[in-house]
């Protein structure tokens, strides 16, 4: 969970309840891969335990149940990536998916205008940061779903986010995953490009701003 810092990224937000929203984030993730990607990792960061946190594993959960071929997801209501397991699975990323891009899918908080908008971008996101914790900055890419308002009693404005709000992000997510998915298996006639290294390093103490 992290407010979200609309700095130093190329952003593209997308309203849940807006018309044909899963095609068009397909669209969007798949500008911000390289060509001819290597390996690719979903992260989904959360935890089951807190709702307005669950997004990451309710969307791994759900991309999951449709059986990817070509994307490699981390992070489920089963076995979520969170707080203290993160550090782990990027090392455990790092040694079964070398040179992968990764992109990272977590819930935020933001202005009350943007609730219900899904954030897609470059560059990693902060786990955590809404409640203050040190975690390292995760993704090639990110995917931000703004669940609720942040500013103030951020733990107790995640307990009380509307589950049916969560849920209907993490289905429109997984779609446009399974998506992406499928037009990785489709052959491409320009020549790769070299994929950007995985981020994995402790954030700075750069303040956030909400959306």
């Amino acid at each position: 969970m992290n407010p979200y810092n609309e700095q130093h990224h190329k952003i593209a937000r997308f309203p849940i309840n807006s018309a044909f929203v899963a095609g068009k984030m397909t669209k969007e993730i798949i500008n911000n891969l390289p060509e001819q990607p290597g390996p690719v990792v979903v992260v989904c960061i959360g935890t089951d335990r807190s709702t307005g946190d669950s997004l990451g594993p309710l969307t791994g959960t759900l991309l999951s149940e449709r059986r990817p071929r070509h994307l490699h997801v981390y992070g489920t209501l089963e076995e979520p990536v969170h707080a203290k397991n993160l550090e782990k699975y990027l090392a455990l990323i790092n040694k079964n998916h070398p040179d992968a891009f990764i992109i990272a899918v977590d819930a935020c908080l933001g202005r009350v205008t943007s609730i219900g908008s899904i954030v897609i971008a470059d560059g990693p996101l902060k786990p955590g940061a809404a409640m203050n914790k040190n975690l390292p900055e995760t993704g090639n890419m990110h995917i931000a779903g703004i669940v609720n308002a942040g500013g103030m009693m951020e733990f107790l404005v995640l307990q009380t986010t509307r589950l049916n709000l969560v849920l209907k992000m993490a289905r429109k997510l997984a779609e446009a995953l399974k998506r992406v998915d499928r037009s990785l298996g489709v052959p491409h006639d320009q020549p790769g490009s070299k994929v950007k290294p995985l981020y994995y390093h402790q954030p700075t103490n750069e303040s956030s701003r909400l959306v």
